[in-house]
């Protein structure tokens, strides 16, 4: 009897260290830019809601990791959101949301197929209505400092690009900043950052953007 229960109890956490391994088997970096601040003092943030932050870009870069058995090693993709409201409005419904994907040119069409399919997954009702799939270069470099995240440049081909910066005490303007909207998607970490660029120029969602020096970013890291 006491051989089975050890043999029971050896199985129980086999399976068990055997789900949390399934259940992190993508990783990678990721960067998020909005219309709106993000890291900012409620006066701000009141100036703005209603009237910015419906629009988003978001992008993730996989170091590491399968999905829907496809290798994804090293390839991105990016999505770009126009919402009907403010994101993260408690008092308005932003949905539905039209996106447009980028999807790295590097991949294979079944690579294709599954990052797409890891970024709805991620990102869940907000790209319930994609609009148009491009292919193109994408291109995401993460410099980390001293730990955490510093310089990040994305380029998504001529249609979408994201430089950001860390926050600094210029950037404080009010004196009240906190981080007034969470990330719009799960992550393992993230830290608010200023988009020194921000910037849109494709198709499909009737709208374009250029945006300089918003403390409207987010970048970090996540794992499923």
């Amino acid at each position: 009897m006491r051989r089975f229960l050890m043999f029971a109890a050896a199985s129980f956490v086999g399976l068990a260290v055997s789900a949390i391994t399934n259940a992190q088997q993508i990783s990678g970096d990721y960067v998020e830019t909005r219309s709106a601040d993000v890291w900012t003092g409620p006066c701000f943030a009141n100036a703005e809601v209603g009237l910015a932050g419906d629009q988003a870009i978001l992008a993730w870069k996989v170091q590491k990791g399968d999905w829907n058995g496809e290798c994804l090693d090293g390839l991105g993709i990016v999505a770009v959101v126009k919402a009907h409201a403010t994101l993260g409005d408690p008092t308005a419904d932003p949905y539905p949301a039209k996106s447009v994907l980028i999807v790295d040119d590097r991949a294979t069409a079944d690579q294709r197929t599954a990052l797409i399919s890891f970024a709805r997954s991620m990102a869940g009702q907000l790209l319930d209505k994609v609009v148009r799939v491009e292919v193109a270069p994408v291109n995401m470099e993460v410099v980390h400092q001293n730990g955490h995240y510093g310089k990040v440049q994305l380029r998504a081909g001529t249609l979408a690009g994201i430089e950001t910066r860390s926050l600094n005490d210029k950037d404080h303007f009010c004196g009240n900043e906190e981080v007034y909207y969470d990330p719009l998607v799960k992550l393992n970490h993230a830290m608010p950052a200023v988009a020194i660029l921000d910037e849109y120029t494709g198709p499909s969602l009737g709208v374009s953007w250029t945006t300089h020096g918003k403390r409207s970013a987010f970048v970090g890291s996540f794992s499923r």
